[in-house]
């Protein structure tokens, strides 16, 4: 935290967390890349000092688009083992989001939807072109709203990435959108459209992450969802990875993990979200091949 003095345009630390690492041995930095259309995304990115920009170093993009919330980067403990293995970590604040304000948001709502993933896509290549990471070295995470974006995106360009983390995504959006007795729906109408109009039917058939599974090669997957969910009903991940079992050309790994026990937030507790952590990094780790 910082104490900022508006007058001198200072800022000095008011006060640090107690962490066992030492925070000079990494930099951050934020970003502008070009959208699809042109527009310029901020992009924040962790890494250790010294990084090469050679396509080898793994790299961890984080993205949501939605509703109106912005994505700051902020300190995560949880991240430094990450960091210290060689990892890079990236957050990409794409329309659908409030880093802009209500106009950032409304530039991606409803008919618009596809603006949230163009952004993202083009985050990758961006990410790539500029040699921190590679296809065969991304791994892209999102949850809720955040994994319909990576089940859309893993749909729209699975060349693009090596590993998907998804928490409670929300990827059957056309039946849960035409249930209005479910607690959410009618009230996301302004974010995704009402089905019963056909326009709004229609744009959200031509993205739906459940929908739109094909008989085509797919990155490994990580899909997480919670019984208790009254956000996204564990029913949808879990047809969702059904579907794509019988439809994936490849032999890349395919994990559904159901917590029992929790609802959208996933796992209370300090010790059980620890672990949930832990099984997302044991999952990466062991697919890209780092063991130390």
């Amino acid at each position: 935290m910082y104490r900022y003095d508006l007058k001198s345009g200072r800022s000095t630390v008011f006060r640090a967390p107690r962490v066992a690492f030492d925070a000079s041995k990494f930099e951050e930095r934020q970003v502008l890349y070009p959208g699809k259309d042109g527009t310029q995304i901020p992009m924040t990115l962790a890494y250790a000092k010294g990084l090469k920009l050679d396509g080898h170093n793994p790299l961890l993009l984080y993205g949501y688009g939605g509703f109106g919330i912005p994505t700051l980067p902020k300190f995560n403990p949880a991240l430094i083992a990450w960091l210290e293995r060689g990892g890079v970590y990236a957050i990409a604040n794409i329309r659908g989001g409030g880093e802009y304000g209500e106009t950032w948001h409304r530039q991606a709502i409803r008919t618009h939807k596809q603006v949230v993933f163009d952004d993202f896509i083009a985050a990758a290549e961006h990410l790539i072109a500029e040699k921190y990471t590679s296809s065969q070295n991304l791994i892209i995470e999102g949850g809720s709203a955040g994994g319909l974006l990576m089940g859309a995106v893993a749909n729209m360009r699975p060349d693009l990435f090596r590993i998907v983390i998804s928490h409670v995504p929300f990827v059957d959006v056309l039946n849960s959108m035409l249930d209005a007795s479910l607690p959410l729906t009618v009230g996301e109408y302004e974010e995704w459209g009402n089905p019963h109009v056909e326009a709004d039917y229609f744009y959200m058939k031509s993205y739906c992450p459940y929908t739109n599974l094909e008989r085509k090669a797919y990155p490994a997957m990580l899909v997480k969802t919670s019984l208790n969910d009254s956000q996204v009903m564990y029913w949808e991940p879990a047809k969702y990875v059904a579907k794509l079992r019988t439809l994936k050309t490849d032999t890349n790994p395919l994990l559904l993990k159901t917590n029992m026990g929790a609802g959208h937030g996933g796992a209370s507790g300090r010790y059980d979200y620890l672990r949930e952590i832990a099984l997302n990094y044991a999952f990466l780790l062991t697919q890209l091949g780092i063991h130390a």
